[in-house]
């Protein structure tokens, strides 16, 4: 959708991001709890002989199955709450007068009640796709992942603005300075 590209500018600007992808990367890195967990849950071939997590072969089966799915949101969708939460208090407690966490699944997790605004970057279906294409992921995968979230549409309608990404980063960079103008 154009969410890293956002972040980047933001930071660009001194604006602090904590992006909810890199923090579930950080909860199942060897030795954290929420890994034991999900290798408890989801067995022991779904980590390397490393300790590390076969992302893709989690990914295969959460994206196959809607009760996998369910259950790794279980294991993970509460403690990246908890740290995101944690670090929006950090920057008040800072005196920031502005902070932005990324979280792609924000209405599918009921946050966007703890939040002021939600800006939404977004872009068509089609370029989503190729988007992802473009990293490598087979067809099956891409409509499953997309199959998981809402619709744009819906995360539109219920957002505060919207940033389209798809012309170019200048097009990008000038709807974000928009918005944070109107801040």
């Amino acid at each position: 959708m154009g969410k890293s590209v956002c972040a980047q500018l933001l930071r660009a600007r001194g604006i602090p991001v904590v992006d909810t992808d890199d923090l579930a990367r950080e909860l199942v890195q060897p030795g954290q709890p929420a890994l034991a967990e999900v290798e408890r849950v989801f067995g022991p071939e779904i980590v390397d002989g490393a300790g590390r997590l076969r992302r893709d072969a989690l990914a295969r089966r959460v994206f196959a199955d809607p009760g996998a799915r369910k259950q790794l949101e279980a294991i993970l969708h509460p403690r990246i709450r908890q740290l995101w939460r944690a670090q929006s208090q950090s920057w008040r407690t800072q005196g920031r007068a502005l902070g932005v966490v990324a979280i792609p699944l924000l209405f599918e997790t009921r946050a966007e009640a703890e939040l002021d605004a939600v800006i939404c970057v977004a872009c068509s279906a089609a370029a989503q796709h190729e988007r992802l294409e473009a990293r490598g992921w087979p067809d099956q995968h891409i409509e499953q992942r997309i199959q998981a979230q809402w619709p744009i549409e819906e995360k539109i309608s219920k957002s505060n603005c919207v940033i389209w990404t798809e012309g170019s980063v200048e097009i990008h960079t000038a709807q974000l300075d928009l918005i944070l103008r109107r801040q």
